[in-house]
């Protein structure tokens, strides 16, 4: 036996070959390119997503010893991947994290339709999901969306290269049209966000039951594969990954520590909190729901911590975070960095992200302390507006290769922490999953055991854990000051964007500047209206 899962990420492409034990035996990745052509726009070429995952699977198939059982697929979520009849782009896909129609999502937020959708849907609308991208096509690109036939996700469009079928999976599905108890779309959604003309546009929802479909031939011949192959649609990567990380039962807690920190509760009923917050998905476990909190700043915001500071890596910031003691001597940071705002556990298009307490006491190393606490703040942040009190808190992605952080979150959050040792979790969800849709498992709740593997565990330490209570208190108390700065910051940055590209000045004149001796010495630079 052997499988073969892809996790079509944003900016990476995994092919992963597992034999009959579920040991990742081939890795194959692939980057991809996201294209920001305007502030705030993030957008990615669908071709060249489809010839990554061709890539990918091909270089696994190449090194496999053993017959292909079948081919499994999760990827990124949200955003619209559009396509006409034929199943062709019509433009490029616009992303989860994308931006632009922030003015559409204030304006429903204003009139309350996003309050009012809440308890039907189960999940908070963020500018980078398809109403509100629809919404902004059907204002700005009318004709993009007459030429266009489906609006896929990006798992959808994978599964539509491969097998010639329209569809999306009920985790994808679930937001924003889909009534969560009834995983059907709904009328009254539609209506509420007076987007009923967009109906025609929505796939077929494919439940627990009916993930299965044939490689088409041409696929095939692409791929290196035989034709007739079962193709397993899996829930989206967040809810594959919390699976293949091992959190499959009640009260199980993951966090994904990647381009979106995403933390993560299993709950046997839909949870609508008061305020509406997070996203209620169908996880690709019947009867279960999966509480998800996805940001839209994480992994990035160190990589930009790491270019401010001269710092070669990740590793090389948390290295030096470690020399600073907690508390950062009292800098506080807010991380809500990504030009859409943020939408987990709060939705604001608005939110910027801030230093606070910031003098020339502070070195480098209070930075770096200060952007890691930031970040392992939401993740509690998170957690807490959940409503559930997890007894651990599973991880991966990128961020869990770094021993200090994840200590660092086991003492904020003041529970243990446990490291997976698959390296692709995502596709090992995919992998479970589509053990279960092909028949080769009764449910993953009982498999999983079996196949997830965990590498090691990180337990609070109780001083530190206390200490970090109350600096919890002291990021909402700030938060919620900074919070009244956010529309005034907004104004600032149109402002700054009406006035054009950088500021040019006059070519500098030099000046000869006697010495005490009356000699010249050295030679200033001024220019006009200089006072220096």
């Amino acid at each position: 036996m052997a499988v073969i899962c892809v996790d079509a990420g944003t900016t990476m492409i995994k092919a992963v070959g597992y034999d009959e034990e579920g040991t990742e035996v081939v890795v194959v990745r692939q980057g991809t390119s996201v294209t920001r052509p305007h502030p705030g726009w993030a957008e990615q070429d669908m071709l060249s997503v489809w010839d990554a995952v061709v890539f990918t699977v091909r270089g696994v198939v190449r090194q496999l010893q053993s017959e292909v059982d079948y081919l499994a697929i999760t990827a990124q979520g949200d955003g619209t991947w559009l396509v006409d009849a034929g199943g062709a782009p019509t433009g490029p896909a616009i992303l989860w994290n994308d931006g632009r129609g922030v003015d559409i999502l204030s304006a429903w937020t204003d009139a309350g339709i996003l309050e009012q959708a809440f308890p039907i849907n189960g999940s908070l609308t963020s500018s980078g999901m398809p109403n509100v991208i629809l919404s902004w096509l059907r204002q700005k690109d009318p004709d993009r969306l007459d030429r266009s036939h489906a609006s896929l996700t990006c798992g959808g469009w994978v599964f539509a290269q491969m097998t010639g079928e329209f569809a999306v999976d009920e985790s994808d599905a679930a937001a924003p049209f889909m009534d969560i108890r009834t995983r059907q779309y709904s009328q009254e959604l539609l209506g509420l966000y007076d987007m009923e003309w967009a109906q025609s546009l929505l796939p077929p929802i494919r439940d627990d039951g009916h993930r299965v479909a044939e490689l088409t031939r041409h696929a095939g011949i692409l791929l290196g594969l035989p034709a007739g192959l079962p193709v397993v649609m899996s829930s989206y990567d967040i809810a594959s990954t919390a699976i293949g990380v091992g959190a499959v039962s009640s009260g199980q807690a993951c966090s994904i520590l990647g381009t979106t920190l995403c933390t993560e509760i299993i709950t046997d009923q839909v949870r609508i909190s008061d305020p509406a917050a997070g996203l209620n998905i169908a996880p690709g476990l019947p009867g279960k729901i999966l509480r998800s909190f996805p940001t839209l700043a994480g992994g990035e915001v160190i990589q930009w911590a790491c270019e401010l500071l001269g710092i070669e890596d990740p590793e090389a910031l948390t290295h030096l975070a470690s020399t600073c003691g907690p508390g950062a001597g009292g800098l506080m940071f807010l991380p809500y960095f990504s030009p859409a705002g943020e939408r987990a556990p709060f939705l604001d298009p608005l939110a910027r992200g801030t230093f606070l307490g910031m003098s020339f006491e502070h070195r480098r190393e209070h930075i770096a302390r200060a952007v890691l606490e930031g970040l392992t703040l939401v993740i509690r942040d998170c957690l807490t507006a959940s409503g559930d009190t997890p007894t651990e808190l599973r991880v991966c992605g990128g961020g869990a290769a770094s021993v200090l952080w994840l200590q660092l979150i086991a003492d904020v959050t003041g529970i243990p922490v446990l490291r997976s040792a698959d390296t692709e979790v995502g596709a090992k969800g995919a992998f479970l999953i589509g053990l279960v849709a092909t028949g080769g498992a009764g449910s993953v709740e009982e498999v999983a055991p079996w196949y997830v593997r965990i590498r090691d565990t990180f337990t609070p330490d109780p001083s530190r854990a206390a200490f970090y209570s109350g600096l919890y208190e002291d990021f909402l108390a700030l938060r919620q000051m900074t919070k009244q700065a956010w529309p005034r910051l907004a104004g600032m940055r149109q402002r700054s964007a009406a006035t054009g590209g950088p500021e040019t000045f006059p070519a500098a004149t030099s000046v000869p500047a006697a010495d005490g001796h009356g000699t010249s010495r050295q030679t200033i630079h001024r220019t006009a209206g200089s006072t220096t």
